[in-house]
């Protein structure tokens, strides 16, 4: 059990970190908003994925919301590292910057695989 929390707390800290350091970006870092022009996404999606990114974050670490809610959270993340890897196959981006969300989504799906785990 011990050996299963540990898993989740890495991997779920890990996502976390990432989220809020990507919405960061997206708020203060001028290249993260030519990265959005240079996947064609309007500069109103970059502000609302980077709140999205708070939200989900915060959902996944604090232990008073709900399983349902943190589902919708994993849900919504899972459909951001899908759709990030698509846009950048679609814009022509090297494998190694595409693939990147892929590795993320395989923690992602880590993390949620061991909550439900220590919640059994």
């Amino acid at each position: 059990m011990k050996t299963n929390k540990i898993i989740y707390w890495a991997t779920t800290g890990i996502i976390t970190a990432m989220m809020l350091f990507s919405a960061f970006g997206y708020f203060t870092n001028p290249d993260m908003k030519a990265a959005f022009v240079h996947l064609g996404f309007p500069d109103y999606f970059r502000v609302e994925l980077g709140i999205l990114k708070v939200l989900g974050a915060l959902i996944l670490i604090l232990p008073m919301v709900s399983d349902k809610i943190k589902s919708l959270a994993y849900f919504g993340f899972a459909l951001t590292f899908i759709s990030a890897f698509i846009a950048h196959i679609a814009s022509g981006d090297p494998i190694s910057v595409a693939i990147m969300p892929l590795v993320f989504l395989i923690i992602l799906a880590v993390s949620y695989l061991f909550s439900h785990k220590i919640k059994a």
